[in-house]
C-alpha cells in the first residue's frame, strides 16, 4: 500500500505504536482530537490529512463504545475523502454470539458486521482485517462495500509453542473437540502429538470431561485456545491433562480478554507453569505477572499490508 496513514482508538493506541515502531516510518502516524462533552457524548476529530491516503484504522469491538468509535471514525476518514478503507479488528467482540441457540436472541457477530458494512464505498474499497476469529463463518456475515481478511496467527503460537519446549517433546492440546482440527493442523505442522478432552453437558454452565483423546502421561502439554475469558474451560481441561499424568502445563491463546478474574483464577489454580497470548485485548496490557508473556501482533499486521502490492 503506498501513502498509508494509521489511526487507533482510544483502547488500541498501543497497538498502533507497535506497528508505527515496526514500519520504520514506512507509515504516517495519524493524529486525532478525541474528548468527551459533560453529557456523555463523544467528540471525534481527524487532525490529520487523509485525502487520498490509504487509511488504516486499529480497533476492537470489546465493548459499545469501542465499537462506535471505530465506526466513526472510519466513517469520517472516508467522509474526508479517503482513499481507501481498511479496518483492522485484532479482536471481534461477540465473536461466540455467532448464531441464535434460543428463540429471539439477537446474533451480534452478525449485527456488528452489518454495521461496518453499511460503512460509504471508497474509490478503492473497503476491508475489514480480523485477526483468530473463533468461528471462520464469521467472515460471510459481511457484505456489500466492505471485504473481509481472515488473518491466522498460526506461526505466532509456533513459534511460542517451541519457546516453551525449548527443544524437549510435548503434546499439543485444545481444551474441547471445538478446537481440535486447527491444534491438529498446528500439531502436524510442528510434527508432534495432538491431544483434546471429550466432554459432556450437563447443565448450561456445567460440563464433565469423560476422556482424552491422546496418552499424555510423563509428557509436556501445551494447551491452545483461541480466547480465555474466566478461565473455566481451560482449568478443567487441565485438570484432566494433569490427572492424567502430564507432568507440566503451559496455555497459549490469541486473545487474553480475563474477564471475572480469568487470570487470577488461573494462577491460583497452580496447574500452569507459563501462559502465553497476544496483544489483541487491551485488558492482557493491564496485567503484569512473570506467570503471563504478551506477544505484539504488530509484526502479522504489518506484514499483511506491506505483502499488498502498490
Amino acid at each position: 500500500m503506498s501513502q498509508s496513514i494509521v489511526f487507533a482508538t482510544q483502547h488500541y493506541q498501543y497497538l498502533k505504536n507497535n506497528i508505527l515502531a515496526l514500519s520504520h516510518g514506512g507509515w504516517e502516524n495519524g493524529q486525532l482530537e478525541i474528548r468527551d462533552f459533560p453529557d456523555g457524548e463523544h467528540y471525534h476529530r481527524i487532525l490529520s490529512n487523509v485525502n487520498g491516503k490509504d487509511v488504516v484504522i486499529i480497533g476492537g469491538t470489546i465493548d459499545d463504545k469501542e465499537t462506535l468509535e471505530l465506526f466513526d471514525l472510519a466513517h469520517g476518514a472516508i467522509q474526508y475523502g479517503a482513499a481507501s478503507m481498511s479496518i483492522v479488528i485484532p479482536f471481534f467482540g461477540y465473536g461466540t454470539m455467532e448464531r441464535a441457540v434460543k428463540y429471539g436472541e439477537v446474533v451480534k457477530a452478525k449485527t456488528r458486521a452489518i454495521l461496518f458494512s453499511s460503512l460509504p464505498a471508497t474509490s478503492k474499497g473497503n476491508k475489514v482485517v480480523l485477526i483468530d476469529l473463533h468461528v471462520d463463518g464469521i467472515t460471510y456475515y459481511f457484505e456489500g462495500n466492505i471485504r473481509p481478511v481472515h488473518l491466522y496467527g498460526k506461526d505466532l503460537v509456533k513459534k511460542a509453542a517451541l519457546a516453551i519446549a525449548d527443544g524437549r517433546d510435548f503434546v499439543l492440546a485444545s481444551t474441547d473437540a471445538g478446537r481440535a482440527k486447527w491444534v491438529e493442523s498446528l500439531a502436524n505442522d510442528m510434527h508432534v502429538q495432538a491431544a483434546f478432552v471429550f466432554k459432556k453437558r450437563l447443565s448450561g454452565e456445567e460440563t464433565h470431561i469423560t476422556a482424552i483423546s491422546a496418552d499424555v502421561e510423563g509428557k509436556l502439554v501445551i494447551i491452545y485456545d483461541d480466547m480465555i475469558r474466566t478461565g473455566g474451560s481451560l482449568i478443567h481441561a487441565a485438570e484432566a491433562y494433569k490427572a492424567a499424568g502430564a507432568t507440566e502445563i503451559c496455555v497459549i491463546t490469541t486473545h487474553g480478554i480475563f474477564t471475572g478474574g480469568g487470570f487470577e483464577k488461573i494462577k491460583a489454580s497452580g496447574l500452569f507453569s507459563k501462559v502465553v497470548c497476544t496483544d489483541t485485548h487491551p485488558n492482557a496490557l493491564e496485567i503484569h505477572d512473570d506467570l503471563l508473556e504478551v506477544q505484539s501482533v504488530a509484526g502479522l499486521i504489518l506484514d499483511y499490508f506491506t505483502s499488498i502490492p502498490a
